[in-house]
């Protein structure tokens, strides 16, 4: 098991660029397959702090090769229920591209991911001690999640697997949100997400009003 390290971890670093010639590993993108996944399970079906790789680990990886990749959360909590999937997944962009030299862009199967070097000269071997990491961010910022565990997918065959489970979790979603109106409910929400690049920038979402990015639905 790699040994556990404190990464270089701010919200200063979201934004970060890896260009081409600082890339230790690029994960997927335009040139393969990707996805990020997050799932809402009960406390006896996740060990809290897990990371499991299926597929070659980072220190395993030619340098400046692209690879097929997923990464599945899974979460519970007392409060943790499916419709928080979504918005606990919507994070990852955030909470990854806080640390420094891991680039994140894009969501759900269209992600794009890049490891720098930087990554490699601060002692990461293994994808556990960037996900254990990131896990540390996730409970902090969100308290109700409980309980956490990763799974890191490498290999071309769990990644084509997965990717047929995400979109069939991303399509029960889509059918959840087409089916609320604004009638229904008794809550909505506001959304700052895109303060990062536009500070005064907030939205009101409703079930028939998602973010003017598109990316937050009630």
């Amino acid at each position: 098991m790699a040994e556990e390290i404190e990464l270089d971890m701010s919200p200063m670093y979201e934004g970060e660029r890896i260009r081409k010639g600082d890339i230790w590993v690029e994960m997927g993108g335009p040139k393969a397959d990707g996805f990020e996944l997050s799932i809402a399970a009960s406390m006896d079906d996740v060990e809290d702090g897990k990371v499991t790789i299926k597929g070659p680990d980072i220190s395993e990886m030619e340098e400046g090769k692209t690879i097929p990749f997923g990464m599945i959360f899974k979460v519970a909590g007392e409060l943790i229920e499916p419709d928080l999937e979504s918005i606990i997944e919507r994070r990852n962009h955030a909470l990854l591209s806080y640390v420094h030299g891991l680039m994140h862009l894009n969501q759900r199967d269209a992600i794009w991911m890049r490891a720098g070097l930087d990554l490699k000269k601060a002692g990461v071997t293994s994808w556990s001690q960037i996900m254990k990491n990131v896990m540390n961010l996730y409970k902090a910022e969100m308290p109700f999640i409980e309980k956490m565990e990763a799974i890191v997918l490498t290999s071309p065959e769990e990644v084509t697997a997965g990717l047929a489970e995400a979109h069939a979790k991303y399509a029960a979603r889509d059918e959840r949100a087409k089916g609320l109106h604004d009638e229904e409910v008794d809550v909505f929400y506001g959304c700052t997400l895109c303060q990062a690049f536009a500070p005064t920038s907030a939205c009101a979402v409703t079930p028939d009003r998602p973010s003017l990015c598109g990316a937050i639905t009630w």
